[in-house]
């Protein structure tokens, strides 16, 4: 597995050791509490990774939001990457994704209901959401497994199964931030875009290969996909994935890790033409021209598909042709869990929530959420303890 998808710079490794002396110091810090960490009353779940490029942090957000925003009053907070705008910010209906970043913006259009903030300083982002609305039940921290200066109830990592981090190696070598061993800060450890059909045999040696503690939990995940909805012209048809066989498809993407959704989308067309730009890429006039003329090229019949996460920026550039806008969908990416562990996830989650929030109500829970209905007859739920805010 490890050699179709790793390769490791061997001779950066000197700067890689160095590099890795420099992060161990900070983390040396925190650990003796010459940089201090800070805890908050209200429950704080922080969702990233310690690898460069795109681990499926934001459809496992978003996914969280999901299974919690009908019983408790949930924040968000990310840095807000890539955007034109300072300090702390809430989205509200006027927002644009230059203010906020492309990732809390696709949150929002999805979630009208949920506070979605965006602050580079956690800390200082947590506070003002909980002085703003004593009210909020739940913080989901966006990318923060990394930022230190908080410490959250639930610590969440990420890791991409094409790029497991038991086999990188530090920057620039690899692509691991961080040691091998800051792994052990989670309390879930999550292992994103498997294959559908992962054998228990695989689960297994990823399990022993992860080498995790027993307060540590590991859980498989795959990508699923919705409906393709039309960008411009929602009174468009809605397609199903198996409508592509005949089509020809262009793909301007803008994200981290292209290579997933081109093996994913490839089993429904055999004409698929990618159009690759840098993760949070900010289209300009001749990318512009480039999708327009790329696009009338291609024969009929014929579609554009992108990404939610690209859809925020195009929705919003100047020069699309009619010709493109007509033809332009949009493939929501879902989350879902393998090896039925998606009750147990759930479960220990809403717990946690449920037990350190200010705001929940027992009673409330109970009648809303019923774990008999969501378990097979016999199938007992594990109860995972997290750490006390």
């Amino acid at each position: 597995m490890e050699g179709d998808f790793i390769k490791i710079n061997e001779w950066l490794l000197p700067l890689s050791w160095i590099y890795g002396l420099g992060v161990k110091l900070r983390n040396l810090f925190f650990e003796i509490g010459i940089l201090k960490s800070r805890s908050f009353k209200v429950p704080v779940i922080s969702v990233g990774n310690i690898t460069v490029g795109g681990t499926g942090k934001t459809p496992h957000v978003e996914y969280l939001i999901e299974l919690l925003h009908k019983k408790f009053k949930v924040a968000t907070l990310s840095r807000g990457y890539k955007r034109k705008s300072k300090g702390y910010i809430v989205a509200t209906k006027e927002t644009t994704v230059h203010d906020i970043g492309d990732e809390p913006y696709q949150m929002k259009q999805k979630f009208q209901d949920v506070t979605i903030a965006v602050d580079k300083n956690r800390c200082h982002g947590i506070t003002q959401l909980t002085e703003e609305d004593p009210k909020i039940d739940v913080i989901l921290l966006d990318d923060a497994f990394q930022h230190r200066y908080v410490k959250p109830g639930v610590n969440i990592l990420l890791v991409d199964y094409h790029r497991l981090i038991i086999y990188d190696k530090l920057l620039p070598a690899g692509r691991l931030r961080e040691p091998l061993s800051g792994k052990n800060r989670a309390d879930i450890v999550i292992v994103t875009k498997c294959p559908k059909d992962l054998k228990p045999m695989e689960f297994r040696v990823i399990t022993k290969a992860m080498n995790l503690y027993p307060y540590q939990h590991l859980y498989f995940t795959t990508i699923g996909y919705g409906k393709l909805k039309p960008l411009f012209h929602a009174e468009k048809t809605i397609h199903e994935l198996d409508d592509l066989k005949d089509q020809h498809i262009l793909l301007p993407t803008g994200i981290a890790s292209p290579k997933q959704l081109l093996h994913d989308l490839s089993p429904f067309t055999s004409h698929l033409t990618p159009m690759t730009f840098s993760d949070h890429h900010l289209f300009k006039p001749k990318d512009v021209e480039r999708i327009n003329k790329a696009f009338s090229e291609l024969p009929s019949p014929k579609l554009i598909v992108t990404t939610e996460k690209d859809a925020t920026r195009l929705n919003m550039i100047q020069g699309l042709s009619d010709e493109v806008k007509s033809h332009l969908y949009v493939l929501p990416i879902e989350i879902k869990f393998l090896l039925e562990q998606e009750n147990m996830f759930n479960e220990n989650i809403i717990g946690y929530v449920f037990k350190n929030s200010r705001n929940s109500i027992l009673a409330k829970v109970k009648n809303d959420y019923k774990p008999q209905d969501s378990h097979r007859s016999g199938d007992r739920p594990r109860t995972i303890s997290f750490r006390n805010n």
